[in-house]
C-alpha cells in the first residue's frame, strides 16, 4: 500500500538533493572514491557498478581499479523498464549499447554474473544506510534479491548528498556502506 505522506517526503527530498548534487564540483571525486574504498570490499568479486547518468558520481575509475586488482566487474542491463536488471561482465573495452532506459550497457550476449559487491548510485543517503534513488525501486529490488545470495550493497555519493534522515519505507533496501570522496561509512 502506498503511503502518500512518505511519497511526498521522498519527492521533496529528490528535488532538494538533485539541486544539491548539481552544485557539486565533480572534478577529482571519482578518483577519491578509490582512496577511501575499504580493502575488505575490494576483495569481493564479482563487483557490479553502473553507468553514471544525470550527475551521479562516476564509478568507472573504481571499477577499473577493481578489475586491475583481479576482480570480475559488471554493469547492469535492463531488459525492460519494469523487469529486473541482469548484471553482465564488462571489461571496459566492449562496445556498449542502450538498454531499456537508454543507458549504455554490455551486449546481451555478455556473460551474466551473480554479484558479491553492488556499487549503487543514489540521490541521498544517511548513516543508517537508507538511500534515496530515482524513484523506480530498481535498486531496492536488486539489493534485496542479491543480498539473499550474500551480496554487499555500497552506495557511492558526494558527501553533499548526505541527509540527517532519508525518508524510507519498509520496502526500501538498506545499504551496508556508503563511500564518498572524503570517507567510507559503514552503515547501521
Amino acid at each position: 500500500m502506498i503511503d502518500p505522506a512518505l511519497e511526498a517526503a521522498k519527492a521533496d527530498a529528490r528535488m532538494t538533493m538533485r539541486a544539491e548534487r548539481a552544485l557539486v564540483d565533480p572534478r577529482g571525486a571519482a578518483l577519491k572514491l578509490i582512496e577511501h574504498f575499504p580493502m575488505e570490499l575490494a576483495r569481493l568479486s564479482p563487483a557490479v557498478g553502473y553507468w553514471p547518468v544525470g550527475g551521479e558520481i562516476d564509478d568507472r575509475p573504481l571499477l577499473a581499479a577493481l578489475a586491475k586488482a583481479g576482480c570480475v566487474v559488471g554493469l547492469p542491463r535492463m531488459q525492460s523498464r519494469h523487469g529486473p536488471a541482469r548484471f553482465l561482465v564488462w571489461r571496459g573495452t566492449e562496445a556498449l549499447s542502450a538498454d531499456a532506459f537508454g543507458v549504455p550497457s554490455p551486449p546481451q550476449t555478455a556473460e551474466a554474473v551473480q554479484p558479491k559487491l553492488i556499487l549503487t548510485p543514489l540521490l541521498a543517503f544517511d548513516r543508517a544506510g537508507r538511500r534515496l534513488g530515482q524513484g523506480g525501486g530498481h535498486y531496492d529490488r536488486i539489493i534485496s534479491l542479491h543480498r539473499a545470495h550474500g551480496a554487499v550493497a555500497v552506495g557511492l555519493a558526494y558527501a553533499e548528498q548526505e541527509m540527517g534522515q532519508v525518508p524510507a519505507g519498509a520496502h526500501d533496501a538498506l545499504l551496508d556502506w556508503v563511500i564518498t570522496p572524503s570517507e567510507a561509512v559503514r552503515c547501521g
